[in-house]
Order: structure tokens, then sequence, then C-alpha cells
């Protein structure tokens, strides 16, 4: 296939019209990947021969896959269904899971509708979120896809969120200027409570409540909360039990923006009923996931479609392109959910591995990144590259006498951009536009660059829940095809 160019590929209608497939609203375009239909099946045959379907069964139904940690990987159990039942160790974990989202429901409701204020007695509408890696990625992901659709907007009318991560002083410095002690509750994510630059953030905020409170550190209870399990350094911190929401060790921070870690400040500014609507689009991907045959299967057709990139086409990127504003962080989210997951050098026996895993991972919004890093993409690496974006947008604008609304524009170079990076431009095309013969050469396109094409409805929590778990299996597929463990990150371990 290497040998074939994606221009002629595409010429190929009988090739190329089984190359897209739909799922709940969801439409994939695969066409411009350097593969045909015998590809695919030879792709599927190797997902089979890997074991994907066993080791797929395996993490739905509980069993602990992640071997190195000795340890289960549920983070779908978080957006179950109230009446599933995922058992581990002889337990199922359901229960639990909607003590906690019930628990998480009843305080934003209270803190929302001023039932739980601030020590003076004012309601809190402000929220900072301190916490980092998957704490803060994933929250800050979905935040960004909702801030600009109208229901959410009505629903955190007068509320506002920030996001703090960075042990930078400028970072937590900027989110408190902005703040008023008097109606800021603190939330803290951190399932150890020891995570260092989270906990120095954290300790910042509580010395800033404390300034504003003459010393009381009695007032800490009405504005600090968190996502942890240790409840010892909790109270230490001076955050009441009752207001510590948390999570289980079964959930990788870099897949746990389903549980308290994002669930809880999302749900203080968006509402419980809106992020409700989340974890029903992640549970719909799940089954999906489950039951689609691999050919209808989004999260295999796009884990397969990276491992024959990565592995087959010795391709090192992907560059994550999604025409949407509402997007804006998914490339920094995908960055870490991918590499710290398929960063390995070790199969899960500990041998090292023989073949190329894993790919390097950046983006950002079209058409910013295309003013920015497209000319290496159009003109010097070959890079794997995943558009996607909207139908509808969150905020459409109609101008009189343009002759193309706003969205209509985005969504023309969203189209164009993958045909351009497949197809190029020849020496010959370039002359018969007039060229002059000591500019053919810089106006030269190879193509032959790969992507895929994602279209979606229009961003929605139910549309932003599929899209996560979408890009969730997706990785894990490719760690099972490698054999290597995608949940455990030791890596990040010795960085700490």
């Amino acid at each position: 296939m290497s040998k074939t160019h994606l221009k002629d590929l595409l010429a190929d209608e009988a090739r190329t019209a089984p190359l897209s497939v739909s799922a709940d609203k969801f439409f994939l375009d695969y066409s411009r990947q350097q593969v045909n239909p015998t590809t695919m099946e030879l792709l599927a045959k190797l997902a089979k021969e890997s074991g994907v379907e066993t080791k797929r069964q395996d993490m739905l139904s509980g069993k602990k896959i992640n071997a190195t940690e000795g340890r289960a990987v549920l983070h779908h159990a978080l957006r179950a269904a109230r009446t599933d039942t995922i058992n581990v160790d002889g337990s199922n974990v359901v229960p639990d899971v909607y003590a906690t989202l019930d628990r998480i429901k009843d305080f934003a409701s209270r803190v929302r509708g001023g039932q739980f204020v601030g020590a003076t007695g004012k309601k809190l509408t402000n929220v900072v979120s301190i916490g980092i890696g998957g704490s803060f990625l994933g929250p800050l992901m979905i935040y960004d896809s909702l801030c600009l659709n109208k229901d959410c907007i009505a629903a955190a009318d007068g509320r506002s969120l920030r996001f703090v991560a960075n042990v930078d002083p400028n970072d937590i410095s900027l989110a408190l200027a902005a703040s008023d002690p008097e109606t800021t509750l603190v939330v803290i994510v951190s399932k150890t409570f020891t995570t260092a630059e989270t906990m120095l953030n954290a300790r910042t905020a509580r010395k800033w409540l404390l300034d504003a409170f003459g010393g009381d550190e009695s007032k800490l209870k009405h504005h600090l909360c968190a996502a942890s399990t240790n409840l010892k350094l909790t109270a230490e911190m001076g955050i009441a039990d009752e207001n510590v929401f948390g999570f289980w060790d079964w959930v990788g921070g870099r897949f746990s923006t389903w549980s308290a870690v994002g669930m809880l400040p999302l749900s203080l500014q968006f509402g419980f009923e809106i992020m409700e609507k989340f974890l029903e689009g992640g549970r719909a991907m799940d089954k999906h996931f489950e039951t689609a045959e691999f050919e209808k299967n989004l999260p295999m057709l796009l884990g397969m479609l990276d491992v024959w990139n990565s592995t087959f086409m010795k391709i090192e990127t992907t560059v994550v392109l999604p025409y949407s504003e509402c997007l804006k962080s998914f490339a920094s989210h995908i960055q870490q959910l991918d590499m710290e997951s398929n960063g390995k050098r070790v199969k899960m026996d500990g041998s090292e591995v023989t073949y190329p895993t894993g790919m390097m991972h950046f983006g950002a919004p079209g058409t910013n990144g295309q003013h920015s890093f497209y000319q290496l993409l159009h003109q010097g690496r070959v890079a794997n590259h995943h558009f996607m974006g909207y139908v509808k947008s969150s905020q459409p604008i109609d101008l009189a006498g343009e002759p193309v609304s706003n969205h209509d524009e985005l969504m023309a170079n969203f189209f164009a951009q993958p045909d351009a990076l497949a197809c190029g431009k020849t020496a010959e095309e370039c002359k018969a536009e007039g060229v002059p013969d000591n500019l053919v050469g810089h106006k030269v396109f190879p193509g032959n660059r790969p992507s895929i094409s994602l279209l979606m409805p229009e961003a929605t929590a139910y549309t932003a829940g599929q899209l996560l778990a979408l890009y969730e299996h997706r990785t894990a597929v490719q760690g099972w095809v490698w054999d290597i463990n995608s949940f455990d990150q030791w890596g990040v371990e010795l960085g700490k």
C-alpha cells in the first residue's frame, strides 16, 4: 500500500465506498488512509489473532488486566447504568459508583441552589479546581467542549469555573486574582492527597482563604471540598469528611474524568443533570464498542488504523485537528491519554518490544493550525491526521452580505484539508497554472498524507461523552494489539 498514492486510491470508487461508517450520529470517513478493503480484512484478522475481543471482554467484565499493578481497569463502570453489574473480586462496584454520584448530585445542587453557602453567608458562585495531569486535562477538555453550548450557558449563568494545574505560581495567582474568597469554593483533586504540585497549590489557596477570613480555620470547611480517598489528609487541610468524594484504584488518572475528578467541578458549573448526559454518551459508546462488528466499530477502526500507521507504515506522529473551538483542549488531553498509555518499551511479559508502539500526538483547532504548523504537514514530515468537526455550530453566525456563514467557512476548510494532504499538487499541475519554473519545486506538494475525518452532530454533553469514550477505547485497542499495558505509567512515576 505504501507504493500506491492516496490520489490514486481515492479515484477508485469501489475501494473508497466501503471505507466509511456511521454510528449513533457519528460519521467516520477513513478513505484517506493508505488502506483498501483487503487491508481492513487483514487488520481485522490481526485484531482477532491478538485477542482484542477477549481482552475487551476481560476489561468490561472487571478482570484485573492491569497486571503490573494487579488492578482491574474499570473507568467504564463510572458511566454504567445504575442497574448494571460489574464485579471486582466478587463484589459489584456499580452501587458504590452511584453512591458517590448521588452525593455529588446532592452537593452540587445545594451549592448551586444556595443551601450550601460560604462562611459569610454568600452564595458560592465561583469554583477553582486544583489538580494536574488526568485531574486537570480531561475535566478542562469537557468544560471547553460545553461552555459554548446554549443549554450549558443557561445552566452556568452567574457561575465561573477555573482550573489550576501548573505549580508555577502564576497559574494559581491568575485564578485567585479573578476570584472573591467569600464566593469561592476550592475543589482539590488528588487521589492520595500527596501529589506535590497539587498540594502546594492547595496550600496556597488555603492560605488565601485564611488571609481573607482573619486566620479562622473553622471557616475553611465552607470553602473547600475534594476528590480524594485520603480522609486523614483532607481533614488536616480543613475539609469536612462529607465534602470529600472518593474514587477507586481501578480508575487511572487519565481515564478519571467520569469520576468525582470531573463530575464534581463540572456538576458545580453546569448542574448534575447536564453531566448525566455526558455519562450517557460514554455509556452509549461503551455499548457500541462491545457489540458492533469490526467493520462498523468506531474504536476498533480508529485503534487498528493507528496500529497500521505506526507499526506498518512507520509513521511516528498523529496530529489531532478539531475544527471547533469547543475542542481546543482536546489534543492536550489525547496527548496524555495516548502517550502515557502506549509509550511503553516492554510487552506484558516484560520482554522488550521489537516493533514501533505508540505515536507522538500534538494538535490545535482549525483553522488556527493552518496558519501555524500545516506547512510541515503538507511539505515536511509525514504524519497521520485526525480531523474532527461538528455539523451544527454552538454559536452560529450568518452575516448579511457574506457568501457563507462563519461555520460553513470553517467546515469548508475541514473538508478541503484532508483532500489537500492526500492528493497534493504535482509539478505538471503547477506548470499548468502558470507557476514560473524557478518556483515549481517550491509549490509542489507530495500529498500521500493519511487522515481520518470524524463528523459529529453538535457539541453537547452527550457527544462529549461519546467522543472521550471513543478515544479511550481506541487507546486500549492499540495496546492490546501491541501486547503492552496501556494502564500503568512507570515513566511518570520515575519523573516524580
